[in-house]
């Protein structure tokens, strides 16, 4: 009989660990569960510390350091879809990213700082973390961040309890 392994526990395999989720800065939620489908807003990446990474991709930031912050976006964003869901294993399937990359207009490798976030996904959840996905830059973000991630997933509904 072959033992399930969880999202929790093929992350940790790869040395990550979910820190808490990062909260709200404004009128809006991390995150909407809607039936079968979770939608995960904007995330950024956080140092160590919890500090936020910021910076410009093509100015002040490398390919290396924005590899980094997308796959921390892509850490918190899971600590957020694990808040909400309660457990990683209701996840069926990454269905979509969006990456938002913080560059000059000379910068061109968008895909590949977001890779990082899409490797992410499929660390915790194999195939069924591989995605459709969208990789763009722009002029600037708020407070500077170096990018967002954000990203949709197709969970196993909750099911109500009854009572006997």
């Amino acid at each position: 009989m072959k033992r399930h392994v969880t999202p929790e526990a093929h992350l940790a395999s790869v040395g990550i660990q979910l820190p808490e989720p990062l909260p709200a800065f404004g009128q809006y939620v991390p995150a909407v569960l809607h039936g079968d489908q979770l939608w995960v807003g904007g995330h950024f990446g956080t140092h160590p510390d919890g500090s936020v990474i910021v910076g410009r991709c093509g100015e002040d930031v490398t390919v290396a350091e924005a590899r980094d912050a997308a796959r921390s976006a892509a850490i918190n964003l899971l600590a957020t879809a694990r808040a909400t869901l309660g457990s990683l294993g209701r996840v069926m399937r990454v269905t979509r990213v969006f990456g938002v990359v913080n560059a000059t207009p000379e910068f061109a490798e968008h895909t590949a700082v977001v890779d990082a976030a899409s490797d992410v996904f499929v660390e915790a959840f194999g195939d069924a973390g591989r995605h459709t996905r969208l990789a763009v830059g722009v002029s600037s973000l708020p407070a500077n961040l170096v990018l967002e991630i954000e990203a949709h997933l197709i969970v196993v509904p909750e099911t109500k309890i009854s009572s006997p």
